[in-house]
C-alpha cells in the first residue's frame, strides 16, 4: 500500500488495519521524536478520553487516530493533523475529522494561554513548524470556534499519551466505538 498519496478510508477494517500498522511506526522517520509508537500513543489518549469524557465517542475515536497523519506522510509535521482528518472524514464524519484537524491549533492556543503547560521535548521542538503559540487574537478566535473545548480535551490526552509501558486496552476494544461512529455518520448521510 502506497501511504504517500491522499488516502480516505473507507472502512473500519481499513482504519484499524491501518492503526495496526502503526504499531511499531513512530512521529518521526528517525525514531527521535515521542517515546511510544503512533499506534501506542493513539491507544493511550482514547483512553485518557474515554476515562474523562466517557459520553463523547466521537471525540474519543479522535484521540484514537489523531495522528495517523504521521504513518500516511511522514514527516510532514505541520501536516499530520490535516492529512489524518482528510482520511478519516468520510467514514467517521465531520465532528471527528476536524477534532482530528484541530489538535495542533489546540496546541498552539495552549502554548500561548497556559503557563503550565508541559510539552514533550517533540511537542516543544515541532511546535514552531506548526506556527508558534498563537497571538493573542488567533487565540480569542479559537475560543469562539464550537468545537473549542473539546480541541482542548484532545490536546490535552495528547500530552497525556506518551507514557512508555503504559497498560490500555488495546484496538479490538475500540472496534465498537468506532463501528458505532462510522454507522452514526453513514446514517446522517442518508
Amino acid at each position: 500500500m502506497n501511504l504517500n498519496p491522499p488516502v480516505a478510508i473507507e472502512s473500519v477494517d481499513g482504519l484499524l488495519s491501518l492503526l495496526a500498522d502503526c504499531g511499531g511506526a513512530w512521529d518521526t522517520p528517525d525514531r527521535t521524536g515521542d517515546p511510544v509508537d503512533i499506534l501506542d500513543h493513539g491507544l493511550q489518549v482514547a483512553a485518557v478520553l474515554a476515562a474523562r469524557h466517557p459520553d463523547d465517542e466521537e471525540l474519543q475515536v479522535a484521540g484514537l487516530v489523531h495522528d495517523i497523519g504521521h504513518r500516511l506522510r511522514p514527516g510532514d509535521e505541520a501536516g499530520h493533523g490535516e492529512h489524518a482528518a482528510a482520511a478519516v472524514a468520510t467514514l467517521l464524519g465531520q465532528r471527528v475529522a476536524r477534532l482530528v484537524a484541530l489538535h495542533i491549533p489546540a496546541k498552539r492556543y495552549l502554548a500561548a494561554t497556559d503557563p503550565d503547560l508541559a510539552l514533550s521535548p517533540e511537542s516543544a521542538r515541532t511546535l514552531g513548524c506548526q506556527g508558534g503559540a498563537m497571538t493573542p487574537g488567533e487565540a480569542a478566535a479559537f475560543e469562539a470556534d464550537p468545537d473549542f473545548a473539546a480541541a482542548v480535551a484532545l490536546r490535552r490526552a495528547d500530552d497525556a499519551g506518551k507514557v512508555v509501558g503504559s497498560c490500555v486496552p488495546g484496538l479490538d476494544r475500540w472496534r465498537p466505538v468506532v463501528s458505532a461512529v462510522a454507522a452514526s455518520t453513514a446514517g446522517n448521510r442518508t
